[in-house]
Parts: C-alpha cells; structure tokens; sequence
C-alpha cells in the first residue's frame, strides 16, 4: 500500500521520512519528492507498505506534528496519465 505523506518541512530526507514511519513495520520505500530542476523538495512524499496492516497504523501519523509542521497522510492516488506540462 502507497501512502502519500504531505506538508513535509523541506528539510526532510528519505532516511528522515523511512525512519518516521518504521515504527509500524519494515517500509519497502519512502521517498522525498525533489524539483527535477532545483533539487528542491516539494513538500511531499510517498511511502510504500508491503503490508497493508502496517500501512493502515502508519495512517494515524496523520495530523502529527514533524519537524514543525502537521502532516497530511493518507492512502496514495493513482497518478493521472499524461502530464500537465
């Protein structure tokens, strides 16, 4: 299961955002998402649960507060086809 992971300070890292949600269970990724021209992060990520349990506890971080901000986490949207550019 997919979780997207919303209102991250800019300062996260992938560690940062993996070692956050461990404490359900292993996360097969956890992943920043960066500006492909600045390297600058987004403010948002997703990470990914083999195990849909694990995936469902890591949910009630939802609201939390992480380095400064409330975090918005919830099950990940399929992506639209096609691009907006």
């Amino acid at each position: 299961m997919k979780l997207y992971v919303g209102n991250l300070a800019y300062n996260v890292s992938d560690d940062q955002l993996r070692d956050l949600f461990a404490r359900f269970g292993t996360p097969d990724s956890a992943r920043v998402i960066t500006d492909r021209d600045t390297g600058q992060s987004k403010g948002f990520g997703f990470v990914e649960f083999s195990n849909p349990d694990e995936a469902k506890q890591a949910m009630s971080l939802n609201g939390s507060e992480f380095s400064g901000r409330n975090l918005t986490v919830n099950e990940a949207r399929p992506k639209n086809p096609g691009g907006s550019r």
